[in-house]
C-alpha cells in the first residue's frame, strides 16, 4: 500500500529535525572540549610562567647574595700575610662561582642548589677569617699594651731588671712577628765539576741555593721542611728524580729539590743542591724558597 505524501513529508521532516538536533548536540559537546582544553593548556601555561618566574627570582636572589659576600670579602683585611694569602684564593673561588652562576639557566635547579651551598661554605669560611683576624688583632692589641706598660714601668723605676728587659723584649717581637718562620738571604749559586764556582752555563755541574731561617721564638719548633723551586731563563721548572710536591695556600707546587732542618726558634742557615737536571743554558735562573706555611724569599742567577 503506497504511502500517503502527507504523512510522508511529515516523516521526512520529523527525520531532519532529528538529525539537526543530534549535529548540534556533537557540535556543543566539542564546544565545551574545547573551551576545556583551551583553559587547561592556559592554566598549563601560567604555571609554568610562575615557576620560571619564581626560578628566576630565586637566581637573581642567589647572584644579590654572592655580589654581597664578594664584597664582604673584598672590604676584609689584615696585617698577616699567611691570612691575607687565603683571602685572596677565597676572592677567587667567590668571583668564579658568580662566574658559573651568570652562565647557568634558572631552571637548572640541580646546579642553583649546588651554588647556594658552595656559597654557605664560603660564607662559614669568611666568618672563620673574621675570627682569626679579630683574635689575632685582640693579642697584638694586649701585647701591645702589656709591651707599653713594661717599658712605662722600667722608666718611672729606673730599673735595669733583666727580666722585665727581656720581657718587654719577648713582647715586642710577638707584636711585631708573629709565629710563621721567615726567611732571609735567598742565593743561587752555580758549581762546576771542581765544586767551584762559576757563572759559564756550559761549566755547571749543579746548582745551591742557600738561605737562613730567621730566628722567631714563638715559631713552632721541631723538623721543618724547606722546599725551593727553580727555574730556567724559559720559565720551566727544573726537575730530577728527587723532586717532590708540597702544599702551599691549599695548591699542590712541584719542588725542584728540598731539606728537612731542625728548627728551634734560633736562626738556621741552609743549602740545598740541586743535580742531574740536564744541560744549562745562558740566561736568568730564578729560585723560590718556601715552607709549607710561607713564601721565604726569591733570588736571581744570571749565567753567561
Amino acid at each position: 500500500m503506497a504511502e500517503d505524501p502527507l504523512e510522508r513529508i511529515e516523516r521526512e521532516e520529523r527525520e531532519k529535525k532529528s538529525r539537526n538536533s543530534g549535529l548540534r548536540a556533537v557540535t556543543t559537546v566539542l564546544a565545551v572540549v574545547a573551551v576545556l582544553l583551551a583553559g587547561a593548556l592556559a592554566y598549563i601555561w601560567y604555571q609554568e610562567s610562575s615557576l620560571v618566574k619564581a626560578l628566576e627570582g630565586e637566581k637573581a636572589e642567589l647572584t644579590e647574595q654572592m655580589f654581597a659576600l664578594q664584597n664582604d670579602f673584598n672590604s676584609l683585611s689584615s696585617d698577616y700575610e699567611n691570612i691575607n694569602h687565603q683571602l685572596d684564593t677565597s676572592r677567587e673561588q667567590v668571583a668564579l662561582l658568580i662566574e658559573k652562576l651568570q652562565k647557568t639557566e634558572a631552571t637548572n635547579r640541580a646546579k642553583i642548589r649546588q651554588y647556594e651551598k658552595e656559597l654557605g661554605t664560603l660564607r662559614s669560611i669568611m666568618k672563620g677569617y673574621i675570627v682569626q683576624i679579630d683574635s689575632l688583632n685582640t693579642l697584638n692589641k694586649r701585647l701591645t699594651a702589656e709591651a707599653r706598660t713594661a717599658r712605662q714601668e722600667a722608666a718611672e723605676t729606673r730599673r735595669a731588671n733583666e727580666e722585665l728587659t727581656e720581657q718587654v723584649s719577648d713582647l715586642s717581637s710577638r707584636v711585631a712577628a708573629g709565629a710563621v718562620i721567615k726567611g732571609r738571604g735567598v742565593t743561587l749559586t752555580a758549581y762546576n765539576s771542581s765544586d767551584r764556582t762559576t757563572d759559564r752555563h756550559s761549566r755547571v755541574q749543579y746548582l745551591v741555593a742557600t738561605l737562613s731561617l730567621v730566628e722567631n721564638e714563638i715559631a713552632e719548633r721541631g723538623p721543618v721542611r724547606v722546599y725551593i723551586r727553580v727555574k730556567n731563563p724559559e720559565n720551566e721548572l727544573l726537575m730530577n728524580s728527587q723532586s717532590v710536591d708540597f702544599s702551599f695556600n691549599g695548591e699542590t707546587l712541584a719542588a725542584s729539590a728540598s731539606r728537612e732542618v731542625d728548627y728551634e726558634g734560633q736562626e738556621v742557615e741552609l743549602g740545598i743542591y740541586l743535580k742531574d737536571v740536564g744541560e744549562f743554558e745562558r740566561g736568568i735562573y730564578t729560585v723560590e724558597a718556601y715552607t709549607t706555611k710561607a713564601l721565604l724569599g726569591r733570588a736571581e742567577l744570571y749565567l753567561r
